[in-house]
């Protein structure tokens, strides 16, 4: 049996390069021989053993790589064809799918719903940092990247700019509003990008990083605030006249940064929350309105399936966005546990870190 070089959660702390058996596919899959992968956020809470998983799975869910093998019901692909996976890849038979929430494709398990159903890659099944990935439900999922772009340029589409649009999509932007959005990592970023082609005429971005803020503005930002410098929310609200913004995005998972959103949203206004939050969230009651302000709060998960990266594909082929700009370290494969190391500890300017087996 061949056998193929994976990093797999071993216990807390502890994330480890070793060799694996390579996946057997089914009628219904694909092998990917990765190409291109990164580390997420949330790989970080896995390795800290903040989000539970069975010890010895592949870890990772965003992969960039070359069709080795189709199962026998996949058509309308090729060995040797460069493709994407959705880091959310639903099998779309799941009532929430069906039901119009393919990134909710998780049905119900045990003592309730499972709202991170549809993430399978390194959570429910084996992931993609390895030098091969399955991908289940391929017809679904599998989207061709355009000729003429390179690894990097769409490498954000499986997760980081999915989520970082739905943020903006969710937050009901319209022509000529006044955005604000808290944290600027690479889903904030991508949230800023995707508040821009939404059609907002003024972002205000917020972040205690002077790079990142630098950043955002080539993602479009018009005005950036560093947290340590400003009393924020005060700054918002004279910014706009005192009637607050139109939509806020959350995207870090804080208590202090979902307050400030809601502090800073004007009646009416739509708080985009897309950050994964570890504890309990408190409403304070006048920044709620006691219930009276026509708030909406609305939660996202990353969108998945062929059709949403296909629309990713295009936006970066058409250059309407530069997600290749957020890829600051690059490590192969055999060096990842070291690469691990600096993007838990946001060392050295880190943003994102591609790998190559």
């Amino acid at each position: 049996m061949f056998r193929m070089k994976a990093a797999v959660y071993v216990e807390p702390g502890r994330i480890e390069l070793t060799e694996k058996p390579m996946p057997a596919i089914g009628p219904n899959d694909a092998l990917l021989r990765i190409t291109t992968t990164t580390i997420c956020g949330t790989d970080v809470h896995i390795m800290k053993g903040e989000y539970p998983v069975k010890p010895g799975l592949t870890i990772g869910h965003e992969p960039v790589g070359i069709i080795e093998e189709l199962g026998s019901n996949v058509h309308g692909y090729r060995e040797g064809q460069r493709v994407i996976a959705g880091a959310i890849c639903p099998g779309f038979t799941s009532h929430a799918c069906q039901d119009g929430h393919p990134a909710q494709d998780g049905g119900c398990h045990g003592h309730g719903y499972k709202p991170m159903g549809g993430w399978r890659f390194g959570n429910t099944i084996d992931g993609v940092q390895a030098e091969y990935a399955l991908v289940p439900d391929a017809q679904a999922n599998l989207a061709p990247i355009p000729d003429g772009l390179t690894d990097e340029q769409v490498l954000m589409c499986p997760d980081i700019m999915s989520t970082g649009f739905v943020g903006a999509e969710s937050a009901n932007i319209r022509i000529g509003d006044t955005v604000a959005i808290f944290a600027q990592g690479p889903i904030g970023l991508c949230a800023t990008a995707g508040a821009r082609l939404r059609g907002a005429s003024c972002i205000i971005v917020v972040d205690g990083i002077d790079q990142r803020l630098s950043i955002s503005r080539n993602m479009g930002a018009d005005i950036t605030l560093n947290f340590h410098e400003v009393d924020v929310i005060s700054e918002i609200l004279r910014l706009t006249g005192g009637r607050g913004v139109d939509a806020a995005i959350e995207a870090l998972g804080t208590q202090s940064t979902f307050e400030s959103a809601l502090r800073v949203l004007k009646p009416g206004g739509t708080l985009s929350s897309l950050g994964v939050y570890s504890s309990d969230l408190t409403i304070p009651l006048n920044a709620f309105c006691s219930g009276l302000g026509d708030h909406r709060i609305v939660t996202s998960l990353c969108p998945g399936g062929k059709e949403r990266m296909r629309r990713l594909l295009d936006v970066v082929s058409a250059g309407r966005i530069d997600t290749a700009s957020l890829v600051t370290h690059r490590y192969a494969l055999d060096d990842i546990v070291e690469a691990y190391e600096l993007f838990a500890h946001q060392r050295d300017g880190v943003l994102k870190v591609a790998i190559t087996p």
